[in-house]
């Protein structure tokens, strides 16, 4: 917690909040995978861990996983935590190919807790272009936000959006929200 904080004193911008994600915020995270079904997850923004530990937890095997952290200090500190774990220093702005070297060009879903709302409107579509280039027609982007409002809104992106939980029982209370793309999500419907 103390790291966490002193990241955000540091940096507010470039984190989100000023604690961990709850573990039960991480779990209502882990819930949207399904770690039998999945090829490979990547988790951005690791921060301190909460969210990996629960994604581990949930039955998902460390070679199915892969983290993205930017903040060099708090990505020294997911590697020592899960040193069975792929711990990648970058930017989820630069996405693919970061991931490029390492032989990944798809994955089944991406878990992330990056503070897409307080970021400008080009860096969050940036990074949501980078998702959705790795993940495809059937992957899917989850990702929480303490507003009430998607993270997302329709209008702007190529994404259909829904609430896949609520977290009373986190500071400050958070939702969490699946995206896919609206054309694979249409399809479904058809």
């Amino acid at each position: 917690m103390a790291v966490f904080l002193g990241r955000w004193l540091k940096a507010p911008h470039r984190i989100g909040a000023i604690a961990p994600s709850s573990r039960y915020l991480a779990r209502a995270m882990a819930r949207q995978i399904e770690p039998r079904q999945t090829r490979l997850v990547v988790e951005l923004g690791g921060g301190t861990g909460s969210i990996t530990r629960a994604l581990l937890a949930s039955g998902l095997p460390p070679e199915k996983l892969l983290v993205v952290e930017r903040d060099e200090r708090l990505h020294r500190l997911l590697a020592e935590r899960f040193p069975e774990l792929r711990v990648v220093a970058g930017d989820a702005a630069q996405l693919t190919t970061l991931l490029r070297p390492l032989g990944v060009t798809s994955v089944s879903a991406i878990v992330s807790s990056l503070p897409l709302l307080s970021m400008p409107k080009r860096l969050r579509q940036r990074i949501v272009e980078q998702c959705f280039a790795l993940l495809g027609a059937r992957g899917s982007l989850v990702q929480f936000t303490y507003g009430l409002a998607s993270p997302l809104p329709e209008r702007d992106y190529a994404v259909s959006g829904r609430i896949a939980a609520r977290v009373w029982r986190n500071f400050p209370p958070a939702c969490v929200w699946r995206f896919e793309r609206r054309d694979a999500a249409m399809a479904e419907v058809a």
